[in-house]
């Protein structure tokens, strides 16, 4: 039961930007910008940063959507790629840059401060541009507001796989402002 008196059934983000969507049209407009707006980063790359800091901060409603999107997004083939990082980020099959690019964004979801020039330097001599790592930084910070407004209102968080399965589905097409239930 979320702290605060939202739509009825409208699991995580969706339910807190619909009780204020004048503060949320921002907040989607960011994740759509930093998830599918223009990048060298693939989509799914972006949202597997978005679901490894989600994961870090125990938000299991962004981990798991976020991961839905990035399976979707990594296809068939490649869909196991997020449990793997999940799991154990350095022995993933995933390339070095973005290795160093997560070891960033799990640095800044420590603090800011974590991040260290030898940092910078992993990801820039594994191919990491500074667009790259400045997108990955922005990310991560940003998820953790995100997590941390899901969980701080204690928003709708459901224990189905498939209900994520679902959201993951819609969450590929972009990220537009749910419209209020009539």
């Amino acid at each position: 039961m979320a702290h605060i008196n939202v739509p009825e059934g409208v699991p995580g983000i969706r339910s807190l930007v619909m009780f204020r969507p004048e503060t949320g049209q921002y907040l989607y407009e960011l994740a759509q910008v930093l998830l599918r707006g223009e990048s060298t980063l693939s989509e799914a790359e972006r949202e597997l940063i978005a679901t490894y800091v989600s994961s870090r901060n125990n938000c299991f409603f962004c981990m798991s959507s976020h991961a839905a999107a990035a399976r979707c997004l990594y296809g068939e083939e490649e869909a196991l790629i997020v449990d793997e990082v999940l799991l154990d980020v350095q022995e993933a099959p995933i390339s070095d840059k973005m290795k160093a690019l997560l070891n960033i964004a799990g640095k800044v979801q420590i603090s800011g401060k974590e991040v260290k020039p030898e940092d910078i330097a992993d990801a820039a001599a594994g191919g990491a541009t500074d667009r790259e790592i400045h997108d990955a930084v922005l990310i991560a910070a940003a998820f953790c507001m995100f997590n941390r407004y899901v969980d701080g209102l204690a928003s709708l968080t459901p224990a189905d796989p498939e209900a994520y399965a679902e959201m993951g589905k819609r969450m590929v097409r972009g990220y537009v402002l749910p419209q209020p239930q009539q």
